[in-house]
């Protein structure tokens, strides 16, 4: 990506933020200007260009709502798989308590037959030898021995299941709290695409047609930008290298450390080679995934939202990520976006909402928006100010 950009520390927050949805508000403003000068008046219609920003806020928000749903759907996996086990544990431990307690009331139908709560002279007058009276104690010593240590088990054992009891009603109450919060944000999300399409249901199919074009000549012109500074980066590496070059022949030292600026700094280490390798295989699979539909809350493998292609892309790669946006930005390590490397996440916005994948020469391949396909589009999309940050998962 080209170098002339500032470097963002992580965690940086961009300001200047626009929606990602049709992500065409700036350019919608002047292409449309005269259009809505010349609205008829008292028409209370919505221009077109209110239409189209109002859509791509709702969409903006809808995939906002879908991380928030993920998060919480992943939680619930994560806290119901928790619950299950601690339920486990109360019945084998309530099954233990169950097996003292039969202990110990075998060792009182003992003392009944044996008569171990007589008095003492009681207990001697009624042997029918001294010998008698003497086994009797040795037997009553090894039971009060036994008893004793049948007492302690199952005083432990009461202890701890009904500490474990405490724990999984507590579990259970925040699984059903996430619940709640997976439901509010799954309503939130199914919200926010239903009066986005009830909006544009509203429009001719002439807007429709002027909407698309305009999302069209959007995607160009990111296109062209991303192809621009690509080759001002080109021709800046070039002067570089050259410099290099001919600094070592006047000093006759050698070019070590020439290269492109990929190369990295003291700060952030190059891609090595078995980076490359891992990358060039979630950049094959994402490739193949181009054309299926965005699904808000999907993985695949018949459609996606944005992290879940970012997900099963690096998963075909051998590397592990979250589920979530959120999670994923923190899943690696942050680098300029200057040294971004084909494999590396791209997210983007200040809450962190969206994110594709790198792919080089600033395009990269994600799943944009309902209604939309997994497609090559430039990290430009939506305006240099919208990327957030920019991490190398392996």
């Amino acid at each position: 990506m080209a170098s002339h950009r500032k470097s963002r520390t992580p965690g940086a927050r961009v300001a200047g933020i626009r929606t990602p949805a049709l992500a065409t508000a700036a350019l919608t403003s002047v292409a449309l200007l005269s259009q809505t000068a010349d609205a008829a008046p008292g028409d209370d219609r919505p221009s077109l260009e209110e239409v189209e920003k109002k859509v791509g806020d709702l969409y903006r928000q809808a995939e906002s709502a879908t991380e928030k749903y993920n998060a919480a759907k992943e939680k619930t996996t994560k806290q119901r798989k928790q619950v299950d086990t601690l339920l486990d544990d109360v019945a084998q431990r309530t099954q233990k308590l169950n097996e003292a307690r039969a202990e110990l009331g075998s060792y009182a139908a003992a003392q009944y037959r044996t008569g171990a709560g007589m008095p003492d002279t009681a207990t001697f007058l009624l042997a029918q030898t001294p010998q008698d009276v003497f086994d009797q104690r040795q037997v009553l010593d090894r039971m009060t021995g036994r008893q004793k240590a049948a007492v302690d088990d199952y005083v432990i054992q009461q202890t701890e299941t009904m500490k474990k009891r405490q724990e999984a009603t507590e579990s259970l109450r925040t699984l059903t709290e996430t619940q709640g919060d997976l439901k509010t944000a799954k309503a939130t999300v199914q919200k926010k695409l239903a009066d986005a399409r009830e909006l544009l249901s509203e429009l001719t199919a002439e807007e429709k047609a002027r909407l698309a074009a305009i999302e069209k000549r959007k995607q160009q012109e990111a296109a062209r930008k991303a192809a621009e500074l690509a080759r001002q980066q080109a021709a800046q590496e070039q002067a570089e290298q050259q410099e290099r070059e001919e600094a070592a022949q006047q000093g006759g030292g050698s070019s070590e450390g020439s290269g492109s600026g990929s190369t990295g700094s003291a700060d952030t280490p190059p891609a090595d080679s078995s980076y490359a390798a891992k990358a060039e295989k979630a950049l094959a699979f994402a490739r193949a995934q181009i054309g299926k539909p965005y699904v808000w809350g999907a993985t695949g493998p018949g459609s996606y939202d944005c992290s879940g292609l970012t997900q099963a892309a690096w998963k075909a790669a051998g590397v592990s990520l979250p589920r979530t946006t959120y999670d994923q930005v923190d899943a690696g390590t942050t680098v300029p976006v200057s040294q971004a490397q084909p494999g590396d996440l791209v997210f983007f916005y200040d809450d962190v909402t969206h994110v594709g994948l790198y792919i080089g020469n600033d395009m990269m391949i994600h799943a944009p928006k309902p209604g939309a396909y997994v497609r090559e589009e430039s990290v430009y999309y939506d305006g240099e100010s919208a990327i957030h940050s920019i991490v190398r998962p392996a």
